[in-house]
């Protein structure tokens, strides 16, 4: 059976298990991920972005927000390094900085919105 990696994870559809590493996650830098991912106007700015390119005022059209708070929260993925940019005349053109966060966005966000909260009152009532 051929290594899980998070790559492989990425590009196979399903489930799959994941195994044991030498080397553990950075658990600090998943933590300010998942913080800079907590966001919905930042969310809404990550799903245009996988669109593909765009300025400031293409992701401010399509999300609804001010191009001020776009570009504030265009800093704050860009200091997660998830979104880059590039200069074109006046304008930035902003992009994913590695193009395998295009599958994990993608899928997540369309898979994380679709699934249906479900109440569940004790670990008891979970297992049944």
């Amino acid at each position: 059976m051929p290594r899980t990696t998070p790559q492989t994870l990425l590009s196979s559809p399903g489930t799959a298990e994941l195994e044991t590493s030498s080397t553990s996650p950075d658990l600090d830098r998943l933590a300010e991920l998942f913080k800079v991912l907590g966001d919905r106007s930042r969310l809404g700015i990550l799903w245009r972005i996988c669109q593909g390119e765009c300025n400031v005022t293409e992701i401010s059209e399509s999300t609804g927000l001010s191009q001020a708070n776009v570009s504030k929260h265009l800093q704050m993925l860009r200091m997660a390094r998830l979104v880059a940019c590039r200069k074109e005349g006046n304008a930035r053109i902003y992009f994913l900085s590695d193009p395998q966060y295009s599958g994990l966005c993608a899928r997540s966000l369309i898979d994380l919105a679709s699934l249906s909260p479900v109440e569940v009152s004790s670990c008891d009532e979970a297992r049944a």
